[in-house]
């Protein structure tokens, strides 16, 4: 077993960005936030990629937003200057929630923007790395290593929304 850790390239391409959906898909298939937002299989399956694409857009466009060479971990990071537009999170909450489950889902990404500190900083939005490939050191790679590798910034980092 290799357990040397994957390197990180930049997520570019309609079909880089398919494929890297399709990794954050199976990364939170069991997770409770995720399974509590879309407690259904369908409902999961129907949703959750459109969730994650609305959350990654300013990620991918900002060209921010990292995986392994092997495809089986995404990072979803927005670079100091570049904040999540939450106008298409939005969309796809208000149809695909319903009730009162909308409303406490809107909070809690609301919520979130409330603890994102004023200075210049890099935000995680996302990590997540494919249920059947974890241990292997592609998050901590992330953590180790993405900083100075993808910006060669000093600048605060924030770790944001869900890691899986």
């Amino acid at each position: 077993m290799d357990m040397k850790p994957p390197s990180v390239a930049t997520i570019a391409g309609d079909t880089a960005i398919d494929q890297a959906i399709a990794t954050l898909v199976l990364a939170f298939s069991a997770d409770p936030v995720a399974r509590w937002m879309y407690d259904g299989p369908h409902q999961y399956l129907s949703h959750i990629p459109r969730l994650f694409r609305a959350l990654g857009t300013n990620s991918f466009d900002a060209g921010a937003a990292q995986r392994t060479n092997d495809g089986f971990g995404v990072a979803l990071w927005l670079p100091p200057g570049v904040h999540g537009d939450n106008a298409p999170l939005e969309v796809v909450i208000a149809g695909s929630i319903v009730g009162e489950k909308q409303a406490e889902v809107a909070a809690v990404f609301e919520r979130t923007e409330h603890y994102r500190p004023t200075e210049p900083h890099w935000y995680l939005s996302l990590i997540g790395v494919d249920a059947l490939h974890r241990n292997k050191g592609a998050a901590g790679h992330y953590y180790s290593t993405a900083f100075a590798n993808a910006t060669g910034s000093t600048s605060r980092h924030t770790f944001g929304h869900r890691t899986r």
